[in-house]
């Protein structure tokens, strides 16, 4: 449980200095994804402050095809970030058990990526780990 109204579920994916996961919202009773600062960074000065940045800079984007940020605890117990959570499979999922897109659907998904980081640019962010 985190800040006594997060419930933490299942692992969705994790990166190079968070892990992200499935969660419960127990205040608005509502799903909600949770990507919690790795435990091996906690020590860390400067990772602490990437990520209470990454934070503020999600935050402060709103746009349909970015997910949006509800909640940020970056004090001293484990700093989080608290998103919507997107159901549905990844493109990494699409792409496997398809092999590829064909031309019209790799246009709409380009786009929508696209849409979404040009909106990310105007605020001045730039996304360094796009993945599928």
């Amino acid at each position: 449980m985190l800040a006594g109204r997060y419930e933490l579920g299942q692992k969705l994916g994790s990166g190079g200095m968070a892990t992200v996961y499935e969660a419960h919202d127990k205040l608005l009773d509502r799903s909600v994804a949770v990507k919690l600062l790795r435990s091996d960074a906690l020590s860390e000065h400067t990772a602490r402050q990437r990520f209470s940045a990454e934070a503020r800079a999600t935050a402060s984007l709103t746009h349909p095809h970015a997910v949006a940020v509800y909640d940020v605890n970056s004090g001293d117990e484990q700093p989080f970030i608290v998103m919507e959570l997107v159901r549905g499979r990844t493109l990494e999922d699409v792409l496997n058990d398809t092999g590829r897109l064909d031309d019209s659907q790799a246009i709409a998904v380009g786009s929508q990526v696209l849409a979404a980081l040009h909106a990310a640019h105007r605020r001045g962010l730039v996304h360094r780990d796009v993945k599928p």
